[in-house]
C-alpha cells in the first residue's frame, strides 16, 4: 500500500529528486554555511583557498542534509499532525523511511570522506559529531522531553563554525570557540521567536517548547536575556581577542543594537505575534550580516583601507 502511494505521488524523476531535496530542509542549510564561511575567513586572515572553501561548504552541506533527513524520519509522526509540516515528504508518504535512512547514511559517509580527504580529519570529525549530536541529543532526547531543547540543541547548529575554523587551521582556537558560542547563544532567541508564532502547533503534538510550558511572558524574558548575551559575545571577538577589527566591531554593534531593540519591543508586548515574527526574520538577517561582517573585516583590502584612514586621522583634528 505504501509503495502504491509513493508511486502515485511521484510521476517523474524530477519529483523524486524534489522530495529528497525537501527532506534536507534546504532553507536551514545556508545559515549554517555562512557561519562556516565567516569562521573560515577569520581563520585564514581573509585569504581562503577557494578549493578548501568549496570542499568545506560541500562537506558541511552534506552533513547538515544528513542530520535533517534523519530528523524528518524520526519526527514523521508529529510532522503529520502539525499543519506547517504535514506536507513534507515523510508524513505525506512520498518517501519511505528505509529509503530516507539510506539517503541520510550516504550523505554522512560522503561528508566525512570528503572533509577527511580534502580538508583534514578534525574538520571531518567535527562535522560528523554535529550529525550525532543533532540526532541523538536534540532530536531523540531533548526535543520531546525538555524546555531546554533549543538551548542545548543549539550546539549542533553552532558546530559548523568549528568545522570552518578547523578546515583552515587543523586546530581550534579561542576565537573559534567564541564564534561557536555566538551561534549557540543566538539560537534560543531565534527559535523561541518562531515558537511564539506557532505555539499551538507545538502544544498539539506535545513538544515542550518554552512558550507551551512556561508561557509567553517567561519566553520573551529568556529571549531578551539571550539577545543581550549574544550581542555582548559578538564584541569579544574584537576585544579582548583581537580576532576581528574595527569594521567588524561597527557591524556587530549596529546589528546588535537593532537586535536588542526588537527583543525589547517583544519584551513589552509578549502576546504580539507580529513583533515575534519581525524578531524571527531579523534574527536570520542578523546572523548572515554578522558573518558577512567577519568576512569583509578579514580581507587584506579592508585592513589596508582602515590603516590608511587611521593614518590621516591626526591631520583631521
Amino acid at each position: 500500500m505504501i509503495e502504491t502511494n509513493v508511486s502515485r505521488h511521484h510521476n517523474t524523476f524530477l519529483e523524486v529528486i524534489q522530495s529528497y531535496y525537501q527532506l534536507t530542509k534546504p532553507r536551514i542549510i545556508p545559515l549554517l554555511l555562512i557561519t562556516t564561511s565567516g569562521s573560515m575567513w577569520i581563520a585564514a586572515k581573509g585569504q581562503v583557498d577557494p578549493w578548501l572553501l568549496l570542499v568545506t561548504l560541500l562537506g558541511g552541506t552534506m552533513a547538515a542534509a544528513s542530520a535533517q533527513t534523519i530528523n524528518c524520519i524520526y519526527d514523521r509522526d508529529i510532522d503529520y499532525d502539525m499543519e506547517r509540516t504535514r506536507h513534507r515528504p515523510m508524513p505525506s508518504g512520498r518517501v519511505q523511511p528505509r529509503d530516507a535512512l539510506i539517503f541520510a547514511v550516504a550523505l554522512a559517509i560522503g561528508s566525512f570522506t570528503l572533509l577527511a580527504a580534502f580538508a583534514n580529519f578534525l574538520a571531518a570529525l567535527l562535522a560528523f559529531s554535529g550529525i550525532v549530536f543533532y540526532v541523538l541529543i536534540y532530536t531523540h532526547w531533548l526535543k520531546r522531553h525538555s524546555t531546554q531543547n533549543i538551548v542545548i540543541g543549539g550546539a549542533a547548529g553552532a558546530i559548523p563554525a568549528l568545522v570552518g575554523w578547523a578546515a583552515v587551521t587543523d586546530t581550534l582556537s579561542w576565537a573559534a570557540w567564541l564564534i561557536f558560542a555566538i551561534v549557540f547563544l543566538w539560537t534560543p532567541p531565534h527559535f523561541w521567536a518562531l515558537a511564539l508564532m506557532i505555539r499551538d502547533d507545538y502544544a498539539k503534538v506535545g513538544i515542550p517548547m518554552l512558550p507551551v510550558v512556561a508561557g509567553d511572558q517567561a519566553t520573551v524574558r529568556q529571549i531578551w536575556f539571550y539577545t543581550v548575551i549574544t550581542v555582548t559575545a559578538t564584541v569579544l571577538l574584537f576585544y579582548p581577542l583581537h580576532a576581528s577589527g574595527i569594521v567588524y566591531a561597527v557591524v556587530a554593534l549596529t546589528l546588535g543594537g537593532v537586535f536588542v531593540h526588537k527583543s525589547w519591543r517583544l519584551l513589552q508586548n509578549p502576546e504580539d505575534k507580529t513583533i515575534a515574527r519581525e524578531l524571527f526574520l531579523y534574527s536570520i538577517s542578523y546572523m548572515m550580516l554578522l558573518c558577512l561582517g567577519m568576512v569583509v573585516d578579514s580581507l587584506p583590502f579592508t585592513h589596508h583601507l582602515v590603516s590608511t584612514i587611521l593614518s590621516y586621522l591626526p591631520f583631521l583634528s
